[in-house]
């Protein structure tokens, strides 16, 4: 397509269906590597995922709400897939799907025990690279079980490498390319290199098949048929295609994408079920159609390869009786328009190694882009020709859901951990794609608040495991991010998603603040374990004041004040008393912060506060990022928002004027009004500059929260003395973990209780670039604390951009820190210059953690790259100017 083209082709539909994207997104990698397990395929009465669709039934079990599959593409709407199917000769099963352990099996939770990596892509899918590392020996899936069964959380997860399939070297690495010829023609290539010392025998199955449609809606099966040299098939959507394979396969087998009911469940089924194939390959058992017909296909090459050799074989997937193009000459051409778009997108000044982070982090981004399809109301009843769920379904998981009806590509935080979206989560990936894709981004922002997501009374949908639940508001400031990335030109965009928050907004001070105190609760917000109690299931009658919501609230009232005022300066909306309607919320939520006891004077910070039904109340003593939350919530009030607020006298007046600064000499004299007359503009925050000191004076304690790879959850100083809480006869303490959860709160398989995690670090050095767009290098601060050197606060934000990023680079010895001690991963060639974006680090030495593939949020490693290097603009910078001045026309 070239770069140029590359970069125009993002989504020209933003408001409508898939089928008016961009026509290079016909095909992508939409395809999830775990639909098992998931809550859309969950029909149990007791809500249990995990255990009512097994990786055991993967195989044999057809999918109600999706497909899953090995390096997968699919059309926009997923009806046929093309995935890869492999077999070492020893394993049980064909290997179709990432393998990993459900939350009860891990003893961390869920947990991916594979090594793949997304290597390349660009936005429209025209080339995407994938690899993947498959063991000679049998895969030791019960090894794996029974071990870290037998572990307890205290102790490290028992890893793929740990088992020994892969000493001397006895393994195959798997290479998949896809590339476009043009928007309907797709070259499949698959590479695989025996690493070992001997000849080995591989059996490659790249696999095509139509998603399960048919039976939940009494329809004919679509149809997949075989000749000698390829595959056919017509489509209403889709239209005629072929399916064409060089060198040709051993042959073409073909089953039915149906349930295996006799394996599963003793009842007559099709004959030629869904894990035909691999009852063929393996058992050689008669359960493919010798009529060479069905709804899934494979192409089967047994492949004996030398030691070190590599073998290729291609597949081409396009309508019949196209202009010949030569396979190879679409590789290259497609191939070199990567180089080109990732040079342009690396800048100048960045080292090799930061061009390669951000080139393989822009490839997670865009291969965990997904169709998501969960319609609350037919999952909630069943399908008319099926047996009807469980009556518990419907005062369950999601059941005051009913208008969720998703149909739609969307960002995921990975493809296995987390297949499906996360709103905060969602929010920082449309920040990282907004620097490749901003249509894309934008069109993800929009999405989360139109009418088949947000809920009629506002809410947005938390999390497919409870939409329920509460997470941190952040939407209006990655609107905003995603806004001036874009160039700060598209109000249309901007003026559809603040309509759409300003309802939400509504809901959050209705819901959210039982008392109207405008102190803010909302559960866990997004945080886990990160406290000694679990925030979302109180005790009945108690209540806890959250520093963090409260904070997060006031960030979201100064995110809309912003773009009201951006909407306002444009002349494209009257929105002036929108302005004021949100600095009236600030002042609100800032004076009943002030008049709160959630600060803590000795330690510096903000904690949270637990009121008992009598009355009592007591502090929650965690020195942790809910405490430091209030400080991220701060903004820049133009001349006109101001004057209008002291003509006006309400409560944003009347806080002016109990601060003395209702005259501009008083506004100076503070230091918080700045610039000539009717150019001046006033610093507000939720926190006061004093308390702002303190609680940097904490953050950037090496003792506490600055780690040598980014500001920790938790402070450190709870290692040796962890954090008590006594109340009401509830003994709970927490202390500072470094590492994985040693505890089961929300499953165990995460942890903020000491880790860096990439979202709060982005906000934090977010609101350093906010402070010092107003204030400049007259505001600085000893960094580190202790250090005796002072730093303004722009220089802190670099610093700790690069912390973040040096996770992934060699350091001076050659190793990266987020492979911790795993020496294949450091020293390895086939393996070290290979990058996964973990979901968290270790809080300590950096090591990543959690989920290996969740470059969602850990891709703000995109942002922090471009902007250390200067890619773009301070987003601070260029808010404040279109609040004052409005866009350019």
């Amino acid at each position: 397509m070239g770069a140029e083209r590359e970069r125009a082709a993002g989504f020209g539909r933003l408001d409508l269906g898939l089928r008016q994207a961009s026509d290079w997104y016909l095909w992508g990698p939409y395809l999830a590597e775990r639909q098992w397990g998931t809550v859309r395929e969950d029909y149990s009465p007791d809500g249990e995922a995990w255990t009512h669709l097994p990786h055991d039934h993967a195989r044999s079990r057809a999918y109600r709400w999706g497909e899953d599959g090995l390096a997968g593409f699919s059309d926009v709407e997923q009806r046929l897939c093309l995935g890869l199917a492999l077999w070492n000769g020893r394993d049980p099963i064909l290997k179709e799907r990432i393998y990993g352990l459900t939350g009860d099996e891990g003893n961390h939770g869920e947990d991916a025990k594979e090594y793949w990596w997304f290597l390349d892509a660009v936005p429209s899918h025209a080339w995407n690279r994938w690899r993947y590392h498959y063991p000679h020996a049998a895969f030791p899936y019960e090894d794996l079980r029974a071990t870290n069964a037998a572990r307890t959380r205290a102790e490290p997860e028992y890893e793929l490498l740990d088992t020994g399939v892969f000493d001397d070297d006895r393994y195959w690495v798997v290479e998949v390319d896809y590339a476009k010829a043009d928007p309907t023609d797709l070259l499949m290539t698959v590479r695989v290199t025996n690493a070992g010392p001997e000849p080995e025998t591989l059996h490659v199955l790249p696999q095509l098949w139509y998603r399960n449609t048919w039976s939940w809606r009494g329809e004919e099966p679509d149809e997949l048929v075989g000749t000698d040299d390829r595959v056919r098939t017509t489509h209403p959507f889709l239209g005629e295609l072929e399916l064409t394979a060089e060198p040709a396969p051993d042959e073409f087998l073909f089953c039915d994408n149906e349930t295996n009911t006799d394996r599963l469940y003793h009842r007559p089924g099709p004959r030629y079920p869904k894990d035909g194939i691999g009852d063929h390959v393996v058992e050689k058992a008669a359960t493919v159609n010798p009529e060479r017909r069905g709804s899934r296909c494979a192409a089967w090459y047994r492949l004996t390869v030398p030691g070190g050799a590599t073998t290729e074989i291609r597949l081409r997937l396009r309508p019949p009786g196209g202009t010949p193009t030569d396979a190879d000459e679409v590789v290259a051409r497609r191939r070199a328009e990567a180089d080109e778009f990732h040079a342009e997108l690396a800048p100048a000044a960045a080292s090799a190694d930061e061009a390669a982070v951000l080139r393989q982090a822009v490839a997670g981004l865009l291969w965990s882009k997904q169709l998501y399809s969960y319609d609350v109301t037919r999952w909630l009843d069943g399908d008319p020709d099926q047996p009807p769920p469980p009556p518990s379904r419907l005062g369950g998981r999601n059941a005051r859901w009913r208008t969720f009806n998703a149909f739609d590509l969307m960002s995921m935080p990975d493809t296995w951990e987390y297949p499906w979206f996360a709103a905060w989560d969602l929010a920082f990936h449309c920040v990282a794609l907004a620097h490749v894709d901003p249509a894309f981004a934008k069109y993800q922002l929009g999405l989360l608040c139109r009418e088949w997501f947000q809920h009629p009374n506002g809410a947005l949908p938390a999390y497919e495991w409870d939409f329920d639940d509460v997470n941190p508001p952040v939407q209006a400031w990655a609107a905003l991010e995603v806004f001036a990335l874009d160039g700060g030109t598209d109000l249309d965009f901007l003026s559809r998603v603040f309509d759409k928050l300003l309802v939400n907004f509504t809901w959050w001070v209705n819901r959210e603040d039982a008392d109207g105190s405008n102190l803010f609760e909302g559960g866990f917000m997004g945080l886990d374990n990160i406290g000694p109690i679990d925030r979302s299931h109180l005790p009945p009658g108690w209540r806890l004041e959250q520093a963090d919501s409260t904070g997060w609230m006031a960030g979201y009232a100064a995110a809309m004040a912003t773009m009201a005022a951006i909407l306002h300066r444009s002349g494209r909306r009257p929105a002036v008393d929108l302005v004021q309607k949100f600095l009236e919320h600030f002042a609100l939520i800032r004076e009943a912060l002030d008049g709160a006891e959630l600060w803590d004077d000795d330690a510096g910070m903000f904690h949270d506060r637990i009121t008992l039904p009598d009355g009592r109340s007591a502090p929650v003593p965690v020195r942790s990022v809910v405490g430091m939350i209030p400080m991220l919530a701060g903004g820049v009030v133009g001349e006109e928002g101001l004057d209008r607020s002291l003509v006006v006298g309400k409560r944003f007046a009347r806080f002016l004027q109990r601060h003395g600064v209702a005259e501009p000499d008083a506004l100076a004299a503070a230091g918080l009004l700045r610039g000539a007359e009717g150019e001046r503009r006033l610093l507000v925050g939720v926190v006061d500059g004093p308390r702002v000191r303190r609680l940097l004076t904490a953050l950037f304690d090496e003792a506490e929260f600055l780690s040598p790879h980014g500001l920790r959850s938790m402070s450190a100083r709870h290692r040796e003395h962890p954090a008590v809480l006594d109340v009401g006869g509830l003994h709970a303490q927490v202390d500072y973990e470094p590492a994985e959860s040693t505890g089961p709160m929300f499953g165990g398989n995460s942890n903020w209780r000491g880790p860096v995690w990439f979202p709060v670090n982005a906000l934090v050095i977010s609101a350093l670039e906010r402070y010092h767009r107003f204030y400049g290098d007259e505001l600085a601060v000893e960094y580190p604390t202790g250090s005796g050197r002072t730093l303004p606060l722009d220089e802190i934000a670099v610093d700790l951009r690069l912390r973040l990023i040096s996770l992934f680079l060699p350091g001076a010895d050659g190793r990266r820190p987020c492979y911790g001690a795993v020496d294949r991963m450091q020293t390895d060639p086939r393996w070290r210059d290979t990058v996964q974006f973990h979901e968290y680090f270790h809080g300590d030495d950096g090591a990543g953690l959690g989920a290996s593939h969740q470059t969602g949020w850990t891709g703000l490693v995109v942002d922090l790259i471009r902007r250390r290097h200067g890619a773009v603009l301070p987003t601070s910078e260029v808010l404040q100017r279109l609040a004052a001045e409005g866009p350019e026309r």
